[in-house]
């Protein structure tokens, strides 16, 4: 890992973990953590944001409300993602969702290094499911507590497929299957043109400003070895998983159809049908707590102001139960001098 060093987002730093050869073929990856502000060696919460498919992190407005409740920030862009794209590099490829366990893992050992925190561990989209597993197997390995994870947040997560339900059959999963292993790169779907992009950006009808190199406003391509790598852990988790600790679901209350003109998809969720996310919220395991947010876009951090507001007011409502049932004892000297537990 090298050293920490200013981020683009001012007030932020970053540092990169070098995560050897790609599986893939795409030459060496890395990682990227971000961390808001200095480090506080005497933070006893924490939290480790993860985006989704076509993200990276930006919303520094979430940052900072989580950092006014007492948590340290961090967040990760994944591999070939964001900050970790590299020359080259075919965006958010990859084949195993389980290859993002190594770069979780180290982000929440850099925690670990700079304060004794519990850490709230956040998932966005693809991101959401990407954590979910990840726990899972954490908790199988009776990690959960060594590694500090105390909760778990989740804000639109990627539960399954969207559209017709012919493609949630078992042929077309054997056809995923196939393509998947046989033409990994090609692409099925390719960029849309407008949609939930332009509802975000402030140079379109948004509110926020980001990167429309690491987030272009119409998406990236979509290929079958990645959907088909979604479909899989989508499959375990319908399995039922168990992350091993508290969780919070939060998702808008309908969903709308993706169309160009933005004015039709501002208050809706227009990436996901929020059915499913409703219909397989049970499978993530422990004590879950399932929000609509009335209007909520697709990121529902992002949504219209009342909406966002919403959303904020209930993260802070579970925030003050989970806060009272994980009350550990204050950090001691030794505590501080242990980086790792």
């Amino acid at each position: 890992m090298s050293g920490w060093e200013p981020d683009v987002l001012p007030g932020y730093w970053q540092c990169t973990f070098p995560l050897g050869p790609d599986p893939d073929g795409e030459g060496e990856l890395e990682a990227t953590l971000v961390r808001r502000g200095e480090p506080d060696p005497s933070a006893r919460r924490a939290v480790l944001m993860v985006h989704g498919f076509t993200d990276y992190f930006f919303n520094t407005e979430f940052a900072d409300h989580l950092a006014a409740r007492g948590f340290a920030f961090y967040a990760l862009d994944l591999h070939k993602c964001g900050r970790s794209h590299r020359e080259g590099q075919t965006p958010h490829f990859t084949t195993n969702l389980a290859r993002y366990d190594v770069e979780l893992e180290r982000s929440l050992d850099a925690i670990a290094a700079e304060s004794p925190a519990r850490i709230l561990v956040c998932g966005h989209s693809a991101g959401g499911l990407v954590v979910s597993l990840w726990l899972d197997r954490l908790r199988r390995r009776g990690a959960t507590a060594r590694k500090h994870v105390s909760g778990l947040m989740l804000n639109s997560p990627w539960l399954d497929l969207q559209g017709h339900p012919i493609l949630r059959t078992p042929p077309t999963s054997a056809a995923l299957l196939a393509l998947g292993r046989l033409r990994k790169r090609t692409v099925i779907r390719r960029p849309a043109e407008g949609g939930y992009g332009t509802t975000l950006h402030r140079d379109y009808y948004g509110e926020f400003d980001y990167d429309l190199t690491w987030k272009p406003i119409g998406g990236f391509p979509v290929t079958f070895g990645w959907i088909h790598a979604i479909r899989r852990g989508q499959a375990r988790l319908h399995r039922g998983l168990d992350v091993g600790v508290p969780n919070l679901i939060l998702r808008s209350d309908r969903s709308v159809r993706e169309v160009v003109d933005p004015d039709q998809i501002q208050r809706g969720d227009a990436v996901l049908d929020v059915s499913q996310i409703a219909r397989w919220a049970g499978c993530i395991g422990n004590r879950t707590t399932i929000v609509p947010i009335a209007d909520a876009k697709h990121d529902v951090f992002l949504s219209v102001r009342e909406s966002r507001e919403q959303a904020y007011a209930e993260l802070d409502r579970w925030l003050d139960w989970y806060l009272d049932i994980d009350n550990p004892p204050a950090p001691t000297q030794s505590d501080r001098s242990d980086g790792h537990g």
